[in-house]
């Protein structure tokens, strides 16, 4: 008898074992998620290896008609160091996490809550997408259709400011493909890591550390990282309003298009498209010339004419 009362004590074991490593899992994966996205924060002092604009910026003389100092020369990116600037980002990009500042809660807190909100609710939110293979196929074929678009636009810029003389077009063609080189090593990278399985696999379960994934795994979205990192370099070098709308409601696209085709879990979609923005931030605010001469240049212009302030204005294509 008291073996027989005892017979089903290891399956229900087993059962608590298994829920305990799959918490430990998902928490382990919400840690290394937020550090990712941490790691290539533009607002924290993580990367350090240059002084932000404002440290570049000497005060102005105190007179009120004094001109401004110009800032320190940053040497641009060009093609020829393009390789070599890649290779530099790469050493502040993976140790900034142990940089993290107490600031950085401000984004971080809320970031790890909806990473971990994702996480917990992945396999139900899938499960109640459509599995209609046409509707996957176009949902796929449209998050393709958005991101060639997206890396057209930068493309085109290059080919503008190569041809056409302008280095403010020039330069957003060249550290868009320096931010997206960066983001293809963190991503595939982080997909080797955590080797997670997509939707369409074990009824939707995301298991991580699956054998046999590789770099096809899930988590995080390439698309959504790759998307979101064209936005964040072209938002900054172009900050007018529509055409920040017109990169976010693009990269939005893309991310939302990868859940719908079933490719993607939206916490792979939510951290890829975090970490993608930060990367393309920081490299636009590490290396960009144009937007440093020309707040020096919108001050120069400033001329007292009868008492009032005028303001030269500039074309986005300047």
């Amino acid at each position: 008898m008291s073996a027989g009362l005892g017979a089903p004590e290891p399956a229900s074991t087993s059962k608590v074992c298994a829920e305990m490593k799959s918490t430990r899992c998902t928490f382990r994966c919400l840690l290394v998620s937020v550090c990712l996205c941490a790691g290539v924060s533009p607002a924290s002092d993580a990367f350090a290896s240059d002084p932000p604009v404002t440290a570049q910026i000497s005060p102005p003389v105190a007179a009120e008609d004094a001109l401004p100092d110009a800032p320190k020369p940053r040497p641009p990116v060009t093609e020829k160091g393009l390789p070599l600037a890649i290779l530099k980002d790469q050493i502040p990009i993976w140790t900034s996490p142990v940089r993290v500042r107490t600031h950085d809660l401000i984004w971080l807190l809320p970031l790890g809550a909806a990473t971990g909100v994702a996480l917990a609710t992945d396999t139900d939110v899938m499960r109640d997408v459509s599995r209609d293979r046409t509707f996957n196929k176009d949902s796929v074929n449209v998050s393709n259709s958005l991101l060639g678009f997206e890396i057209a636009v930068p493309v085109s810029l290059y080919g503008v400011g190569l041809f056409k003389g302008n280095p403010h077009a020039r330069e957003t063609g060249i550290l868009s493909g320096e931010a997206l080189a960066d983001s293809v090593v963190v991503e595939e990278v982080t997909k080797i890591i955590f080797r997670r399985e997509r939707p369409l696999y074990n009824n939707a379960a995301g298991d991580f550390f699956a054998p046999n994934i590789g770099a096809n795994g899930s988590f995080p979205s390439s698309h959504s990282m790759l998307a979101w990192t064209l936005a964040g370099v072209i938002a900054g070098e172009y900050p007018s309003k529509w055409v920040q709308v017109s990169v976010y409601s693009i990269a939005s696209g893309v991310s939302v298009t990868r859940v719908l085709g079933q490719e993607h879990f939206p916490s792979d979609v939510l951290v890829g498209a975090a970490a993608g923005w930060l990367i393309g931030h920081y490299v636009f605010e590490k290396h960009h010339v144009h937007h440093v001469s020309h707040a020096l240049q919108a001050k120069l212009s400033r001329r007292t004419v009868g008492g009032s302030e005028t303001e030269t204005t500039h074309g986005i294509l300047d």
